[in-house]
């Protein structure tokens, strides 16, 4: 609260201030200094009253996701049904081990087919095919292909473009 309270202050003191400066401005030119002043201040005070007024009438919505309270003194009272980490789940004496078995039922891709297969023994190069692509890559030469020279067809083009002209 404290902190929304000094932001309506702020932007209170913020409109007086705007307020103050277009009323000196306004009336600065009509009438003598003095009053202006006067103006200029009585002008801060009441956009100052105004603002704070009408900010503080605004009041905050409550909040649609309240987050519970953590209590620590809470935790020594385990329910049933939870299960904590540093608990030890005991299989029940009738459920007999099986062991988890995972089977690829997908024996192979179709055409259209989204699944991608990662490490695919098929799709694999063998060792050999590396070493060449390898031998391949280092084997190009990697510097930039010189650029052809077209400063004599740039050179002709400016003389046309000059002949045009003339």
């Amino acid at each position: 609260m404290l902190i929304e309270r000094n932001v309506d202050r702020a932007a209170s003191a913020l409109f007086a201030a705007a307020a103050a400066y277009a009323v000196y401005g306004g009336f600065g030119a009509h009438s003598g200094q003095p009053l202006t002043v006067g103006e200029a201040a009585a002008a801060a005070a009441l956009g100052y009253w105004l603002c704070l007024r009408g900010l503080t009438a605004v009041q905050p919505q409550p909040r649609r996701l309240p987050v519970p309270v953590f209590d620590v003194r809470e935790i020594d009272e385990v329910k049933p049904d939870e299960l904590l980490l540093t608990d030890v789940h005991e299989q029940p004496e009738n459920a007999h081990e099986e062991p988890l078995v995972l089977d690829d039922i997908l024996a192979e891709l179709q055409p259209d087919s989204r699944v991608v297969r990662l490490f695919d023994p098929a799709a694999m190069p063998t060792p050999g095919q590396i070493s060449a692509r390898i031998d391949r890559h280092l084997a190009r030469d990697t510097s930039p292909p010189a650029a052809a020279d077209a400063s004599q067809a740039l050179h002709d083009a400016l003389a046309e473009l000059r002949r045009s002209l003339s």
